[in-house]
């Protein structure tokens, strides 16, 4: 048997932190057992559903690494769903309802006033067919439910261990909508047999969902999927997710310049007990991924510590990857400069400022209280060619001969090097600006 998950966004926005977790949940899985990860556009809401949104998940899921192996769309798939609709209609399966959502609120509303659990209670299925016509001739469309059997559902969990729902606590499922158009349920259910989806994994917001579709896959006589349930992100101090960094699309992380390795390494660490560590291959990440690992409880993500991994990364990145990246963005640049700046950097691009400060022209900051000693230490400027070893001499002997220290001394020369506060080790960065340009900013001169 082939392992086959898949990944089912609605193209009605952007994906985020959250819809991420789930997707590379999905295709570790996948991948661990030499399966498929497919992505499954849940497209049937069409006023909502829209092309840029289906583009940008694609571009995201390659961006992050997550290289799908089939690829759908269920507003292609509508005449399959209406087919084993028809079916479920002719074995009495499902059943028309007329009542508004105003209505349904009501009734919710006086069931939990006495007491007892807002569920549907099946009024509908009292209705003759003269009733039922008289409504239509009314205006009143119907929706469609599936009637539940009432009974108990249990599965094995691969995360959770063992559920079991009852489904006379449930709500009949509304499958079609008045104007005819089908919600999530059942074209999810009839793609999972369709595409022989063996394994179903997503938040634990669908663990009661579950044992509805569990009833829908008996009913129309499909195999049932195995199901993992994760526990969803929460933000860092325990709030939800959902408004603060839910709202995070992908596409906005990328825009932070944090790299897709980061992103991937804390999510998928994020509900264990591993140690969370950057990763710069998806491969170490999926040899040892196991649904066994992930806890019940809610997993927090912290952005800051996003941002110390992506630090890491870059720190750890080989030349050989950041030379080709960072020349894509109109700079070249050599191992040399990349082994002096890439402690430097929260973000690849910040590599273009300091490339700036070796190949562009930088305008020294010299302050009043600094100009005569900048002058002095133009002046005792030794001669090329310099090494690591030549700011150490310099300022050596500037120390010796000005009295000054600390910061008094090497603040003023970096500013004037530089034209900025912080940035690589000075003794690093001297030999790759080079004897011409040092000589032209000492004496005030943009260069």
């Amino acid at each position: 048997m082939t392992i086959r998950t898949r990944f089912a966004p609605s193209p009605t926005g952007y994906i985020h932190v959250g819809n991420a977790r789930a997707a590379l949940f999905c295709w570790m899985f996948a991948r661990r057992h030499g399966g498929e990860f497919m992505l499954r556009l849940d497209d049937t809401d069409t006023e909502r559903s829209e092309q840029k949104y289906a583009d940008a998940i694609e571009a995201d899921l390659e961006w992050l690494g997550l290289n799908v192996d089939l690829r759908e769309k269920q507003s292609e798939r509508f005449g399959r769903y209406d087919e084993v609709f028809e079916t479920l209609k002719s074995r009495g399966l499902v059943y028309p309802c007329y009542e508004t959502p105003d209505e349904l609120d009501l009734k919710r509303k006086r069931q939990l006033s006495r007491g007892l659990p807002p569920v549907y209670d099946r009024a509908a299925l009292a209705l003759d067919d003269a009733q039922r016509a008289a409504l239509e001739a009314d205006g009143k469309k119907a929706h469609w439910r599936f009637k539940l059997s009432g009974n108990v559902v249990v599965w094995e969990d691969l995360i959770r261990g063992t559920q079991r729902i009852e489904t006379a606590s449930l709500s009949d499922p509304v499958l079609v909508r008045g104007d005819g158009s089908y919600l999530y349920t059942l074209p999810s259910v009839i793609d999972d047999h369709d595409f022989a989806v063996t394994h179903v994994v997503r938040g634990e917001d669908h663990v009661t969902n579950t044992a509805t579709q569990v009833e829908i896959f008996e009913a129309i006589g499909a195999s049932i999927p195995e199901f993992a349930h994760f526990s969803l992100l929460q933000s860092a101090d325990g709030g939800g997710l959902s408004k603060r960094l839910g709202a995070l699309s992908i596409g906005d992380l990328r825009e932070m310049g944090l790299e897709a390795m980061s992103i991937n390494s804390l999510i998928a660490r994020l509900g264990t007990a591993d140690t969370i560590e950057p990763f710069s291959d998806l491969s170490e990440l999926f040899q040892g991924f196991d649904f066994s690992r992930l806890g019940r409880a809610p997993a927090r993500l912290d952005v800051e510590e996003l941002k110390r991994l992506n630090k890491k990364i870059l720190q750890s990145m080989p030349f050989e990857i950041a030379g080709p990246r960072i020349q894509a963005l109109g700079f070249e640049i050599r191992a040399d400069f990349w082994d002096v700046v890439r402690g430097n950097l929260s973000r690849l691009d910040d590599a273009i400022t300091f490339a700036k400060i070796i190949q562009g022209s930088v305008q020294p900051i010299i302050g009043d209280d600094d100009a005569e000693f900048v002058a002095q230490a133009l002046a005792e400027l030794p001669d090329g060619p310099w090494t690591e070893t030549t700011w150490s001499e310099w300022t050596s002997n500037l120390k010796a001969k000005t009295e000054r220290k600390g910061k008094t001394l090497f603040m003023p020369l970096r500013l004037a090097l530089t034209g900025s506060e912080h940035g690589p080790e000075m003794q690093n960065l001297l030999p790759l600006i080079g004897e011409e340009k040092t000589r032209q900013r000492l004496s005030g001169a943009a260069g």
